[in-house]
């Protein structure tokens, strides 16, 4: 993917790709950037009934590997992460394999080929499966930004407050293009 962001729309599918690739950077970026308590502390207020970032992190992981199985049950899957056990090294180890996975599923769900074997998206065994292709890049990528604004929130809400070039770095796409190596010049 040494292209980024070209003007043609026959390009979309490239684009889509490469947007995707930059959403693990994302999260990765917020577990090498968090303050270790934060990890498992309990959100204010939430007496037990709210997510903990470790809790939120294991999800996004976890519903991956549910959209894997529904859409794309040829691919291999990670393990589940254990939401109460799971280590912040574990959850970005897991994060990148589960990212991987999910970008192989999308390449091929977006592929222009008759023989793709991705050709619907299935959220989890209660809904109605969606036509593979852009719509589900639009909801993973959106289910993850949602829970990666929780984070951020979080941790501040718990005196943790992430640093500059995590909080605000999910926003600078420049850089992390050129981290997962895509070109960013402009044409």
């Amino acid at each position: 993917m040494a292209r980024l962001l070209d003007p043609n729309p026959a390009d979309l599918r490239t684009v889509l790709l490469e947007t995707y690739a930059v959403n693990d950077a994302m999260n990765q970026l917020l577990l090498a950037h968090l303050d270790s308590r934060a990890w498992r502390a309990e959100p204010p207020g939430a007496k037990g009934q709210g997510r903990t970032i470790a809790a939120i992190f294991a999800h996004l992981h976890n519903v991956r590997l549910t959209w894997l199985r529904y859409s794309a049950p040829h691919l291999k899957r990670p393990v589940r992460l254990d939401p109460h056990r799971c280590t912040l090294k574990q959850a970005a180890a897991a994060h990148r394999q589960s990212a991987a996975a999910c970008l192989k599923m999308l390449t091929d769900a977006l592929s222009a080929r008759p023989q793709r074997r991705v050709t619907k998206f299935t959220r989890d065994g209660y809904v109605r499966a969606w036509p593979a292709g852009a719509t589900m890049f639009a909801y993973m990528f959106s289910h993850e930004a949602h829970h990666r604004g929780q984070i951020v929130m979080l941790a501040h809400q718990l005196g943790c407050r992430l640093p500059v070039e995590a909080a605000a770095g999910i926003w600078w796409w420049d850089k992390l293009w050129k981290h997962v190596g895509l070109d960013t010049r402009p044409r």
